[in-house]
């Protein structure tokens, strides 16, 4: 299944697409959706939180299972997406689209270059 090719990935299964701002725009692939199925919760870190590349900031829930949300890149939240938060079932249904989840301010921009192209992640998840 292939993805939008304006972002890159993280193994975790998180995209990440750099604004015009330099800001990052944050969310979930397909894949963990397919496990999930419907999310009915979605908690994500509060604003100005600092996140860490590869860690752990958040979990999406659905009726059957569990999933971390784990930042693809370091820096300070600045922007939480409320139809998520209100909507948790927006996060499967429309994940490169309305389903975002968060925007950071990178504090090392380089992560988001070292990150997976849209070629490498369908290789990765053709192999899953």
């Amino acid at each position: 299944m292939a993805v939008p090719s304006d972002r890159r990935y993280a193994r975790t299964h998180a995209w990440a697409l750099r604004d015009a701002n330099g800001d990052v725009r944050v969310g979930m692939t397909r894949v963990p959706g397919a496990y999930l199925g419907e999310a009915v919760y979605v908690e994500l870190p509060p604003l100005h939180a600092e996140v860490g590349a590869g860690e752990p900031v958040g979990l999406i829930e659905s009726s059957s299972a569990v999933c971390e949300v784990v930042a693809p890149v370091s820096g300070t939240v600045v922007g939480i997406n409320p139809a998520a938060e209100q909507s948790p079932e927006t996060i499967t249904a429309d994940p490169y689209g309305e389903g975002w989840l968060l925007i950071v301010r990178p504090s090392a921009p380089a992560e988001l270059d070292a990150l997976m192209t849209s070629e490498a992640y369908d290789l990765l998840t053709e192999t899953d």
